[in-house]
C-alpha cells in the first residue's frame, strides 16, 4: 500500500523497474484509447442526455453547472496522485495500484451515476467519476517516462496520441448509439475502463517496489513540492508554457467548428451538422497518419524540437486556410492540415515532456500531473476565449488569426529548451 508522501513528492525512483516488453505499446494504446473514449462519450454524449432529461429549458446552464463544478475538483487530481503513486511501495509496483483503483472506483460511480433523477447528486457523482478517471490517468501517463527508455520514447508518445484520437473519435460514436438508454451506456463504458485496465496490469507487470528506498514525510515539503521553480528547472516551465500554448490555439478553434460553418461559411444548421463530420473524418484521417510517422522519425533521429515547431507552423497553416476561403472546400483543407500538425505535435508532445522532468523523473508521476495542468486549463477557458474573440473582438477572422499566432508563440517557447534536441 501506499506510504506518506515524501518530501515534495521527489522520492528517489525505485531502482528496479518494469521494462518496456513488445506488448506494453499496444497495451497503452487501448488503455489510453478506453480512457479518452469514456471521457468523450461521457462529455460529449451521455451527461447532455441525461442533464436535458430533467430540465429541457435549462439544460445548457445546468451542463455548465455540473462541468464547473468537476473542472474545479478535478484540477490537481491528476499531480496529487501522481505524486502519491511515485511514493507507492506494494508487490505490483508503483503505478498498478492506483490504476486498479481508479478504474474500479470510476467503474463503480459510473454504474451509480446512470440511475440519478436529481440534478445535484448527478454533479457530486460527476465529480467523483472525473477524479476516479483522473486518478487512473496520472499514474497511467507515467509509464512512458518508467519504462521506456529515452529513444523509444518518440514511438510510446505516437502510441498514446493514437490511443488519445480514436479514443476521443470512436467514445462519441459508441455513446451515440445509446444515448437513449444513459444507463447502458455508463455501464459499457464502466465494464470497458475496468475490464482493459485489469488486462493492462496483467499484462505488463511493474516491478516490486516493496524493498524500494523510504523518505520521511513532511506535509509542508509535499504541497511545497507541487511548485516546480522555474528558476531552477527552466526546461520544464518552458514545456508547460509550451503546451499551454498550443492545445489554447487549438481548441480556440475546435469547439467552435458548428458556429463557424453556420455564422461564418453560412451554411443552414442541418447542412452544417452533416458536414462537420466530414470536417471531423479529414482531420482524424491525417492526424492519424502523422501520428506514427513522426513518432518513428523522432526516435530514429532522436529529436523532438524540431517536430514541436513543424507541428506549430503547420496548424498555424491550417488555422489561417478559412481567412482566405470561407468555403466548405476551405474548411476541409483547414481540417487536413491542422491534422498534421496536431499528429506530429501527439506524437513527439509526451515523449519531450518525459525528458524535461525535474530529477530525471524521480517524481515522474507527480511531475507529469502538474504538466498535465496545461492541458486541462486552456481546454477549460477555450470557449470563454472565444467567445470573446468572436463577439467583441473582431469576429471570426479574428479568432482565426489568435488562434495561429498563440500556436507560433508555443513553438518559440520550445527554442529555450536546452535538454532536449
Amino acid at each position: 500500500m501506499p506510504e506518506s508522501p515524501a518530501p515534495g513528492g521527489r522520492t528517489a525512483a525505485p531502482s528496479t523497474r518494469g521494462t518496456a516488453t513488445a506488448r506494453l505499446l499496444p497495451s497503452l494504446a487501448v488503455n489510453t484509447l478506453v480512457l479518452f473514449a469514456t471521457y468523450s462519450g461521457l462529455i460529449g454524449v451521455l451527461l447532455p442526455n441525461q442533464v436535458a432529461a430533467l430540465d429541457p429549458v435549462h439544460k445548457v446552464a445546468n451542463l455548465s453547472l455540473v462541468t464547473t463544478v468537476s473542472f474545479v475538483f478535478t484540477l490537481f487530481a491528476q499531480p496529487i496522485a501522481g505524486a502519491l503513486s511515485d511514493r507507492t511501495r506494494s508487490g505490483l509496483g508503483r503505478r498498478a495500484p492506483w490504476l486498479l483503483g481508479g478504474a474500479a472506483a470510476g467503474a463503480g460511480f459510473l454504474l451509480g451515476l446512470g440511475g440519478l433523477r436529481e440534478l445535484w447528486w448527478i454533479a457530486v457523482f460527476w465529480v467523483l467519476v472525473q477524479v476516479a478517471l483522473n486518478v487512473l490517468q496520472g499514474p497511467l501517463s507515467a509509464v512512458v517516462a518508467d519504462r521506456f527508455p529515452r529513444q523509444r520514447r518518440g514511438m510510446a508518445s505516437a502510441m498514446v496520441g493514437i490511443g488519445t484520437m480514436a479514443g476521443v473519435s470512436g467514445g462519441v460514436l459508441l455513446a451515440g448509439q445509446v444515448a437513449g438508454r444513459v444507463g447502458t451506456g455508463y455501464t459499457v463504458f464502466a465494464v470497458a475502463v475496468l475490464a482493459v485496465t485489469g488486462v493492462f496490469v496483467l499484462l505488463n507487470p511493474d516491478a516490486p517496489t516493496r524493498d524500494a528506498a523510504r523518505e520521511p514525510f513532511s506535509w509542508r515539503e509535499f504541497l511545497a513540492g507541487f511548485w516546480v521553480d522555474p528558476r531552477r528547472h527552466p526546461d520544464f516551465a518552458w514545456a508547460f508554457a509550451g503546451r499551454f500554448l498550443f492545445i489554447l490555439g487549438y481548441f480556440v478553434v475546435y469547439g467552435f467548428q458548428l458556429y463557424i460553418l453556420t455564422d461564418y461559411v453560412h451554411l443552414p444548421l442541418a447542412t452544417a451538422n452533416r458536414t462537420i463530420g466530414l470536417l471531423s473524418l479529414a482531420s482524424l484521417a491525417t492526424t492519424l497518419v502523422s501520428i506514427p510517422l513522426s513518432g518513428w522519425l523522432s526516435d530514429r533521429l532522436g529529436r523532438r524540437k524540431i517536430f514541436v515547431y513543424f507541428a506549430s507552423v503547420t496548424l498555424a497553416a491550417g488555422l489561417l486556410v478559412p481567412l482566405v476561403a470561407p468555403t466548405v472546400t476551405g474548411m476541409v483543407v483547414s481540417g487536413v492540415i491542422q491534422g498534421l500538425g496536431y499528429g506530429a505535435y501527439l506524437a513527439c508532445d509526451t515523449a519531450l515532456m518525459t525528458e524535461v522532468l525535474p530529477g530525471g523523473g524521480a517524481a515522474a508521476g507527480k511531475d507529469l500531473g502538474i504538466l498535465n495542468i496545461a492541458t486541462n486549463i486552456p481546454q477549460a477557458a477555450s470557449p470563454a476565449v472565444a467567445g470573446l474573440l468572436i463577439t467583441t473582438l473582431g469576429g471570426y477572422p479574428a479568432l482565426f488569426l489568435f488562434a495561429a499566432v498563440v500556436v507560433l508563440l508555443a513553438s518559440l517557447a520550445i527554442v529555450p529548451i536546452r535538454t532536449v534536441r
